[in-house]
This record gives C-alpha cells, structure tokens and sequence, in this order.
C-alpha cells in the first residue's frame, strides 16, 4: 500500500546532504543512530541527494518499512543545505518543497494560535 500523506502524523526532513546509494537499513540508521529518534513511529523521514534531483521517503508502516524514491527529470529541489539537522515541517510545507520551492515562504499567511494576536 502507498502512504496517504495525510495520515501521516510527523513529517521530517533531513536537512544537508545524504548519500542516496544508501537503502531501508541505512537511511533508519541515521534516524535512530545519528538524530536518537524513534524511525518506526508514524513518521515519514525524507532524505535528499548532493545535485537536489533525486529524494527518498522512508515510512513504517506496522508490519514494514516502505520506501520511496523519486529522480526529477528537469529542475531540483529547493533543500536545506546550512545545517545538519532533522527539521519537523508540515503537510503544506511538503507540498511546497515537492512542487520545487522553498519551506520558507516568506509571504505564506501564517496560522494565528487562538487567543494570541500581534
């Protein structure tokens, strides 16, 4: 089965630079080993490439773990590259980095928490 995205309660990016060669085993490694998460919670870790073209998804599904992975044909993602970390983003922020632009949007209405205003 694929993953429904919007099942999906954490997503997480792996900011900088993966080796793409690695597979299930690896990737779970530097989740678990690296970053001292837990990689079969429902969870759906992206990792990204040196050129920016390519990205894999790593997600436990209960009984396995599924991967995917994806080769752009024209144009790259716009990944964080300054700082090695893992960061939490949102379904919408995943939308805009799949769609080829930047988490950070700096025009992006921000959502307003109840009861604070500026």
């Amino acid at each position: 089965m694929l993953i429904d995205f919007s099942k999906v309660k954490q997503i997480y990016i792996v900011c900088g630079k993966t080796d793409m060669r690695k597979s299930i085993d690896g990737l779970a490694s530097i989740i678990q080993d690296h970053y001292s998460m837990d990689v079969f919670g429902n969870g759906l870790f992206l990792f990204c490439g040196g050129s920016r073209n390519k990205y894999k998804a790593l997600y436990w599904e209960g009984d396995g773990f599924i991967m995917l992975y994806k080769r752009l044909e024209n144009g790259v993602i716009q990944w964080p590259r300054t700082i090695e970390e893992v960061r939490k983003i949102t379904q919408q922020e995943l939308r805009w980095l799949l769609e080829g632009l930047k988490i950070d949007q700096p025009k992006a209405i921000k959502k307003v928490r109840p009861g604070y205003f500026n």
